[in-house]
This record gives C-alpha cells, structure tokens and sequence, in this order.
C-alpha cells in the first residue's frame, strides 16, 4: 500500500455537509460524483495528498443508507492507494483477511475497489484503490 487515498464519511444530507466541510477545511470540494453501483453520491475534498470522501445514499437499500440508520454519519470507511489491486488482494487473502468483493469494481474519482470486511480489520472497513488506466 502506497498511501492514504481517502478517508470516507457517510453523510444524511450532502449538500449541508459540503457546507460544513468547506467552513472545516478553509476550501471547496472539488468533485462530486454519483456511483449508481454502490447508490451514492460522493463529494471529494482534497487535504494535502489525501482526500475526504463525503458519502450520501441515492437508495435507501445502499450501503450507506444502512450505515446510517444503524450508526449515523461518521467515517465509513479508509481506503489505501495500491499499485496492482489483484495481487495485493491476493497478499491479504493469503494473510488471513476477509474480502468483501474479491474481483475489483467501479468506483467513484476513476478508481477499481476492494473492500475488506471490518470483522478482519479491527472493525473498520478498508477499501483498497487503484486508478484506472
């Protein structure tokens, strides 16, 4: 793993949270995106060489959505920037950690996924990241 790519935030409302993080961080975001596979829409704020991720459900079956009913909005999820997503989720197979979704999908800002189960993880959910070519 090469860094901290992003740190994800499940918000209720996206448009108040933009508000609040562009008070927080002295700037604006810079991106926002829909992930129709993953029914969010995001909106990316860049702090140095990571960025915040704010997360909002589009359907009330996402992710997302059942995070928040089940612990309200908070950081989701840490996601690592990796060079070669396959072998590194072979690495960590073969470590011992339980892959969410072993063959890489979309993700939002031009990145495959990968997500690690928070059971393997000390309870956080890690997303591994690779751009796309």
């Amino acid at each position: 793993m090469r860094k901290i790519e992003h740190i994800g935030i499940a918000v209720k409302d996206l448009n108040a949270s933009n508000a609040l993080f562009t008070k927080l961080l002295g700037k604006k975001h810079f991106k926002t995106e829909r992930v129709e596979g993953e029914a969010v829409e995001t909106s990316f704020f860049q702090v140095g060489e990571t960025k915040v991720e704010l997360l909002q459900a589009t359907s009330e079956n996402s992710a997302i959505a059942k995070y928040l009913q089940k612990k309200s909005e908070g950081i989701h999820h840490i996601a690592f920037d990796v060079e070669d997503i396959h072998a590194e989720v072979e690495r960590l197979k073969a470590e011992g950690f339980e892959i969410l979704n072993e063959t890489p999908k979309q993700g939002a800002d031009n990145k495959l996924v990968v997500f690690l189960h928070p059971r393997s993880t000390n309870g956080v959910l890690v997303e591994l990241c690779q751009e796309k070519a």
